[in-house]
């Protein structure tokens, strides 16, 4: 099935590599990249995840394990993107993650394990794709997933400093890189209905939407949408922009705590982390 969007065949011809490809945004950009005509490796640390995402999303999707936190996993994931179709022309860096606690409770090992994933694993990840393909392949594009709103995620503010951090780098590389023909631009993402959502308290769920000015949370379709046209020679012009999507959340304002996030003792809820290892 063709995009329901995007003029049949958009995309003939591109190789596009989504971290993070297996679950939620990353997995529905995937599955839109494809119905464009892309071909599209996904990659994520689950293997039986990935199997499975490339199987619902069909032909033109293949997987690969690996961690986008080690430069060796790095580097065999971009290899076997080459290997597979024979060139890269996009890496959408899609992977990460983070809890939500309030910025006070924020363990220092905690805030360095959301920055080693959100800022090391995109910027590993996208020198590799860099060196390994798209310099030589005579250019591309990386496309950066953040976070929006900008003025800080409550409850997430470590995620946001992170976000922020590659937000930085996304305009820095887009001046360093534009020589070589690669663009670098990055996609602000806010609250969508994806089954991410779904692991974070049941205030913070309830109150998502109503701290979005359009009314409702983001549809997947609308992100991978984004994520499709980026890839287009359009988002070529776009290196270096931060592109938000969050039906206005951006503009939201007011005190802390937002009382949509509190629970009924009046306390910003904290979600219990499972062992690492």
């Amino acid at each position: 099935m063709g995009s329901e969007i995007f003029a049949d065949g958009v995309l003939d011809g591109h190789v596009v590599l989504v971290t993070g490809g297996g679950t939620g945004l990353g997995k529905e950009a995937a599955r839109e990249l494809v119905a464009c005509g892309a071909s599209v490796v996904i990659c994520g640390r689950r293997a039986e995840v990935l199997e499975a995402a490339a199987g619902e999303i069909g032909e033109g999707c293949a997987w690969v394990s690996g961690d986008v936190r080690d430069p060796d996993d790095c580097a065999r994931i971009v290899d076997a993107a080459l290997e597979r179709f024979g060139r890269l022309d996009t890496l959408v860096n899609n992977a990460g993650g983070q809890y939500f606690v309030p910025a006070e409770a924020i363990a220092l090992k905690g805030f360095q394990a959301v920055s080693r994933l959100n800022v090391g694993g995109t910027l590993t990840m996208a020198a590799v794709a860099y060196g390994r393909a798209l310099k030589p392949g005579g250019g591309g594009m990386v496309i950066n997933v953040t976070l929006s709103p900008h003025h800080g995620l409550a409850g997430m503010t470590h995620s946001s400093a992170a976000r922020a951090a590659v937000e930085g780098y996304t305009r820095e590389m887009a001046a360093r890189w534009a020589a070589d023909g690669v663009a670098v631009t990055a996609v602000a993402a806010g609250h969508f209905e994806t089954e991410a959502i779904q692991k974070y308290p049941d205030v913070v769920r309830a109150g998502a939407a109503r701290s979005v000015p359009l009314g409702r949370l983001g549809r997947p379709e609308e992100h991978a949408w984004l994520i499709a046209l980026l890839a287009t020679p359009l988002g070529r012009r776009m290196s270096g922009a931060v592109v938000t999507l969050d039906g206005a959340r951006d503009n939201w304002y007011g005190p802390w705590p937002p009382t949509g996030l509190l629970d009924d003792a009046g306390s910003v809820p904290t979600e219990a982390r499972r062992p690492s290892g």
